[in-house]
């Protein structure tokens, strides 16, 4: 079982919440945890429970997204196996004082969108439907099908993706900047344990370098598509950063002192984020960015300027 950490804000999340409201669901949860993946009837034994009462609750978490299903051949037929797809749970409220001006401008950017890319095998590209190119030629990553990648990876180098500075059109102040994307290390196959130095810059501001803990393959990603291999990178960590006039944060916890001054905003018509492994990187261990129809979230690269 990975250490996978999900953060939600209840506002945004009732749903989540009200899967939560069962003394049964958790206990669901609890026991997929513990215990790893179940079939249906398994959790109901497990649980001296009816296997009725057990498929309703899994469907609710299901819904949630707190439990993924797969259909595995059976002795008899075919079996539904049970997942959890996170082992912790963290609730958080967003800042949404006025204060603090949660007026946003948000812009998503495709994963295929980068501007710039310098990067080295093994690496790739793919869409949800399939293979992009070839792969472990670097070259690929010039091909025009890229604007339709949801995942790509490489060992060393860098992506760059240029983002409008829609702040400067609007005539509105910046209080911070946000920006999220779920990403993992790279080893041909997977590894539980493979850190990977991850450096984010903006506007060739380093505001800091986060070390992956792994290249995750115990289970399918919530989003990867099923033609995806097994033995390939499945999912990734959600990864947040917010820079601020104080500094800037990971997740929350401060993690550079480099602040939206350094970036100069305001001289800039655009905002270049690059995300790279450094050839001095004490842990080399490449890069994953997983985007839309892909890993457990199927996002895009998102950008977010808070009004002051």
């Amino acid at each position: 079982m990975s250490n996978q950490i999900i953060v939600v804000d209840p506002i945004e999340r009732i749903d989540l919440l009200k899967s939560l409201a069962s003394e049964v669901r958790v206990r669901i949860l609890d026991l997929l945890n513990r215990k790893g993946p179940r079939n249906v009837n398994q959790v109901a034994e497990d649980l001296g429970l009816p296997q009725s009462t057990i498929s309703a609750n899994i469907q609710v978490l299901v819904d949630a997204g707190l439990i993924q299903t797969k259909s595995q051949r059976a002795r008899k037929g075919s079996q539904k196996v049970c997942y959890s797809t996170f082992s912790e749970l963290l609730i958080a409220f967003k800042d949404r004082s006025p204060a603090q001006g949660r007026d946003v401008i948000e812009v998503a950017m495709p994963l295929g969108l980068y501007t710039r890319c310098e990067i080295s095998a093994p690496c790739g590209l793919c869409s949800k439907d399939g293979v992009i190119g070839l792969l472990d030629v670097p070259d690929t990553f010039l091909d025009p099908d890229r604007m339709r990648a949801g995942l790509l990876w490489f060992t060393r180098g860098f992506v760059e993706y240029q983002f409008p500075n829609n702040a400067t059109v609007a005539k509105a102040a910046i209080g911070a900047l946000e920006l999220s994307l779920e990403l993992s290390s790279e080893v041909p196959g997977t590894s539980k344990n493979w850190p990977s130095d991850i450096t984010i810059a903006i506007n060739g501001r380093e505001i800091d370098t986060w070390t992956s803990p792994a290249d995750y393959g115990d289970k399918r990603g919530v989003y990867t598509p099923d033609w995806w291999k097994l033995a390939g990178s499945q999912y990734g960590n959600l990864k947040q950063w917010r820079v601020t006039p104080a500094g800037t944060y990971r997740d929350g916890e401060k993690v550079s002192d480099c602040s939206l001054q350094d970036l100069q905003l305001e001289e800039h018509r655009s905002i270049r984020m690059r995300i790279g492994v450094k050839e001095d990187a004490r842990h080399p261990g490449g890069l994953n960015i997983f985007g839309s129809g892909f890993g457990n979230h199927s996002k895009d690269i998102v950008l977010r300027l808070v009004k002051a």
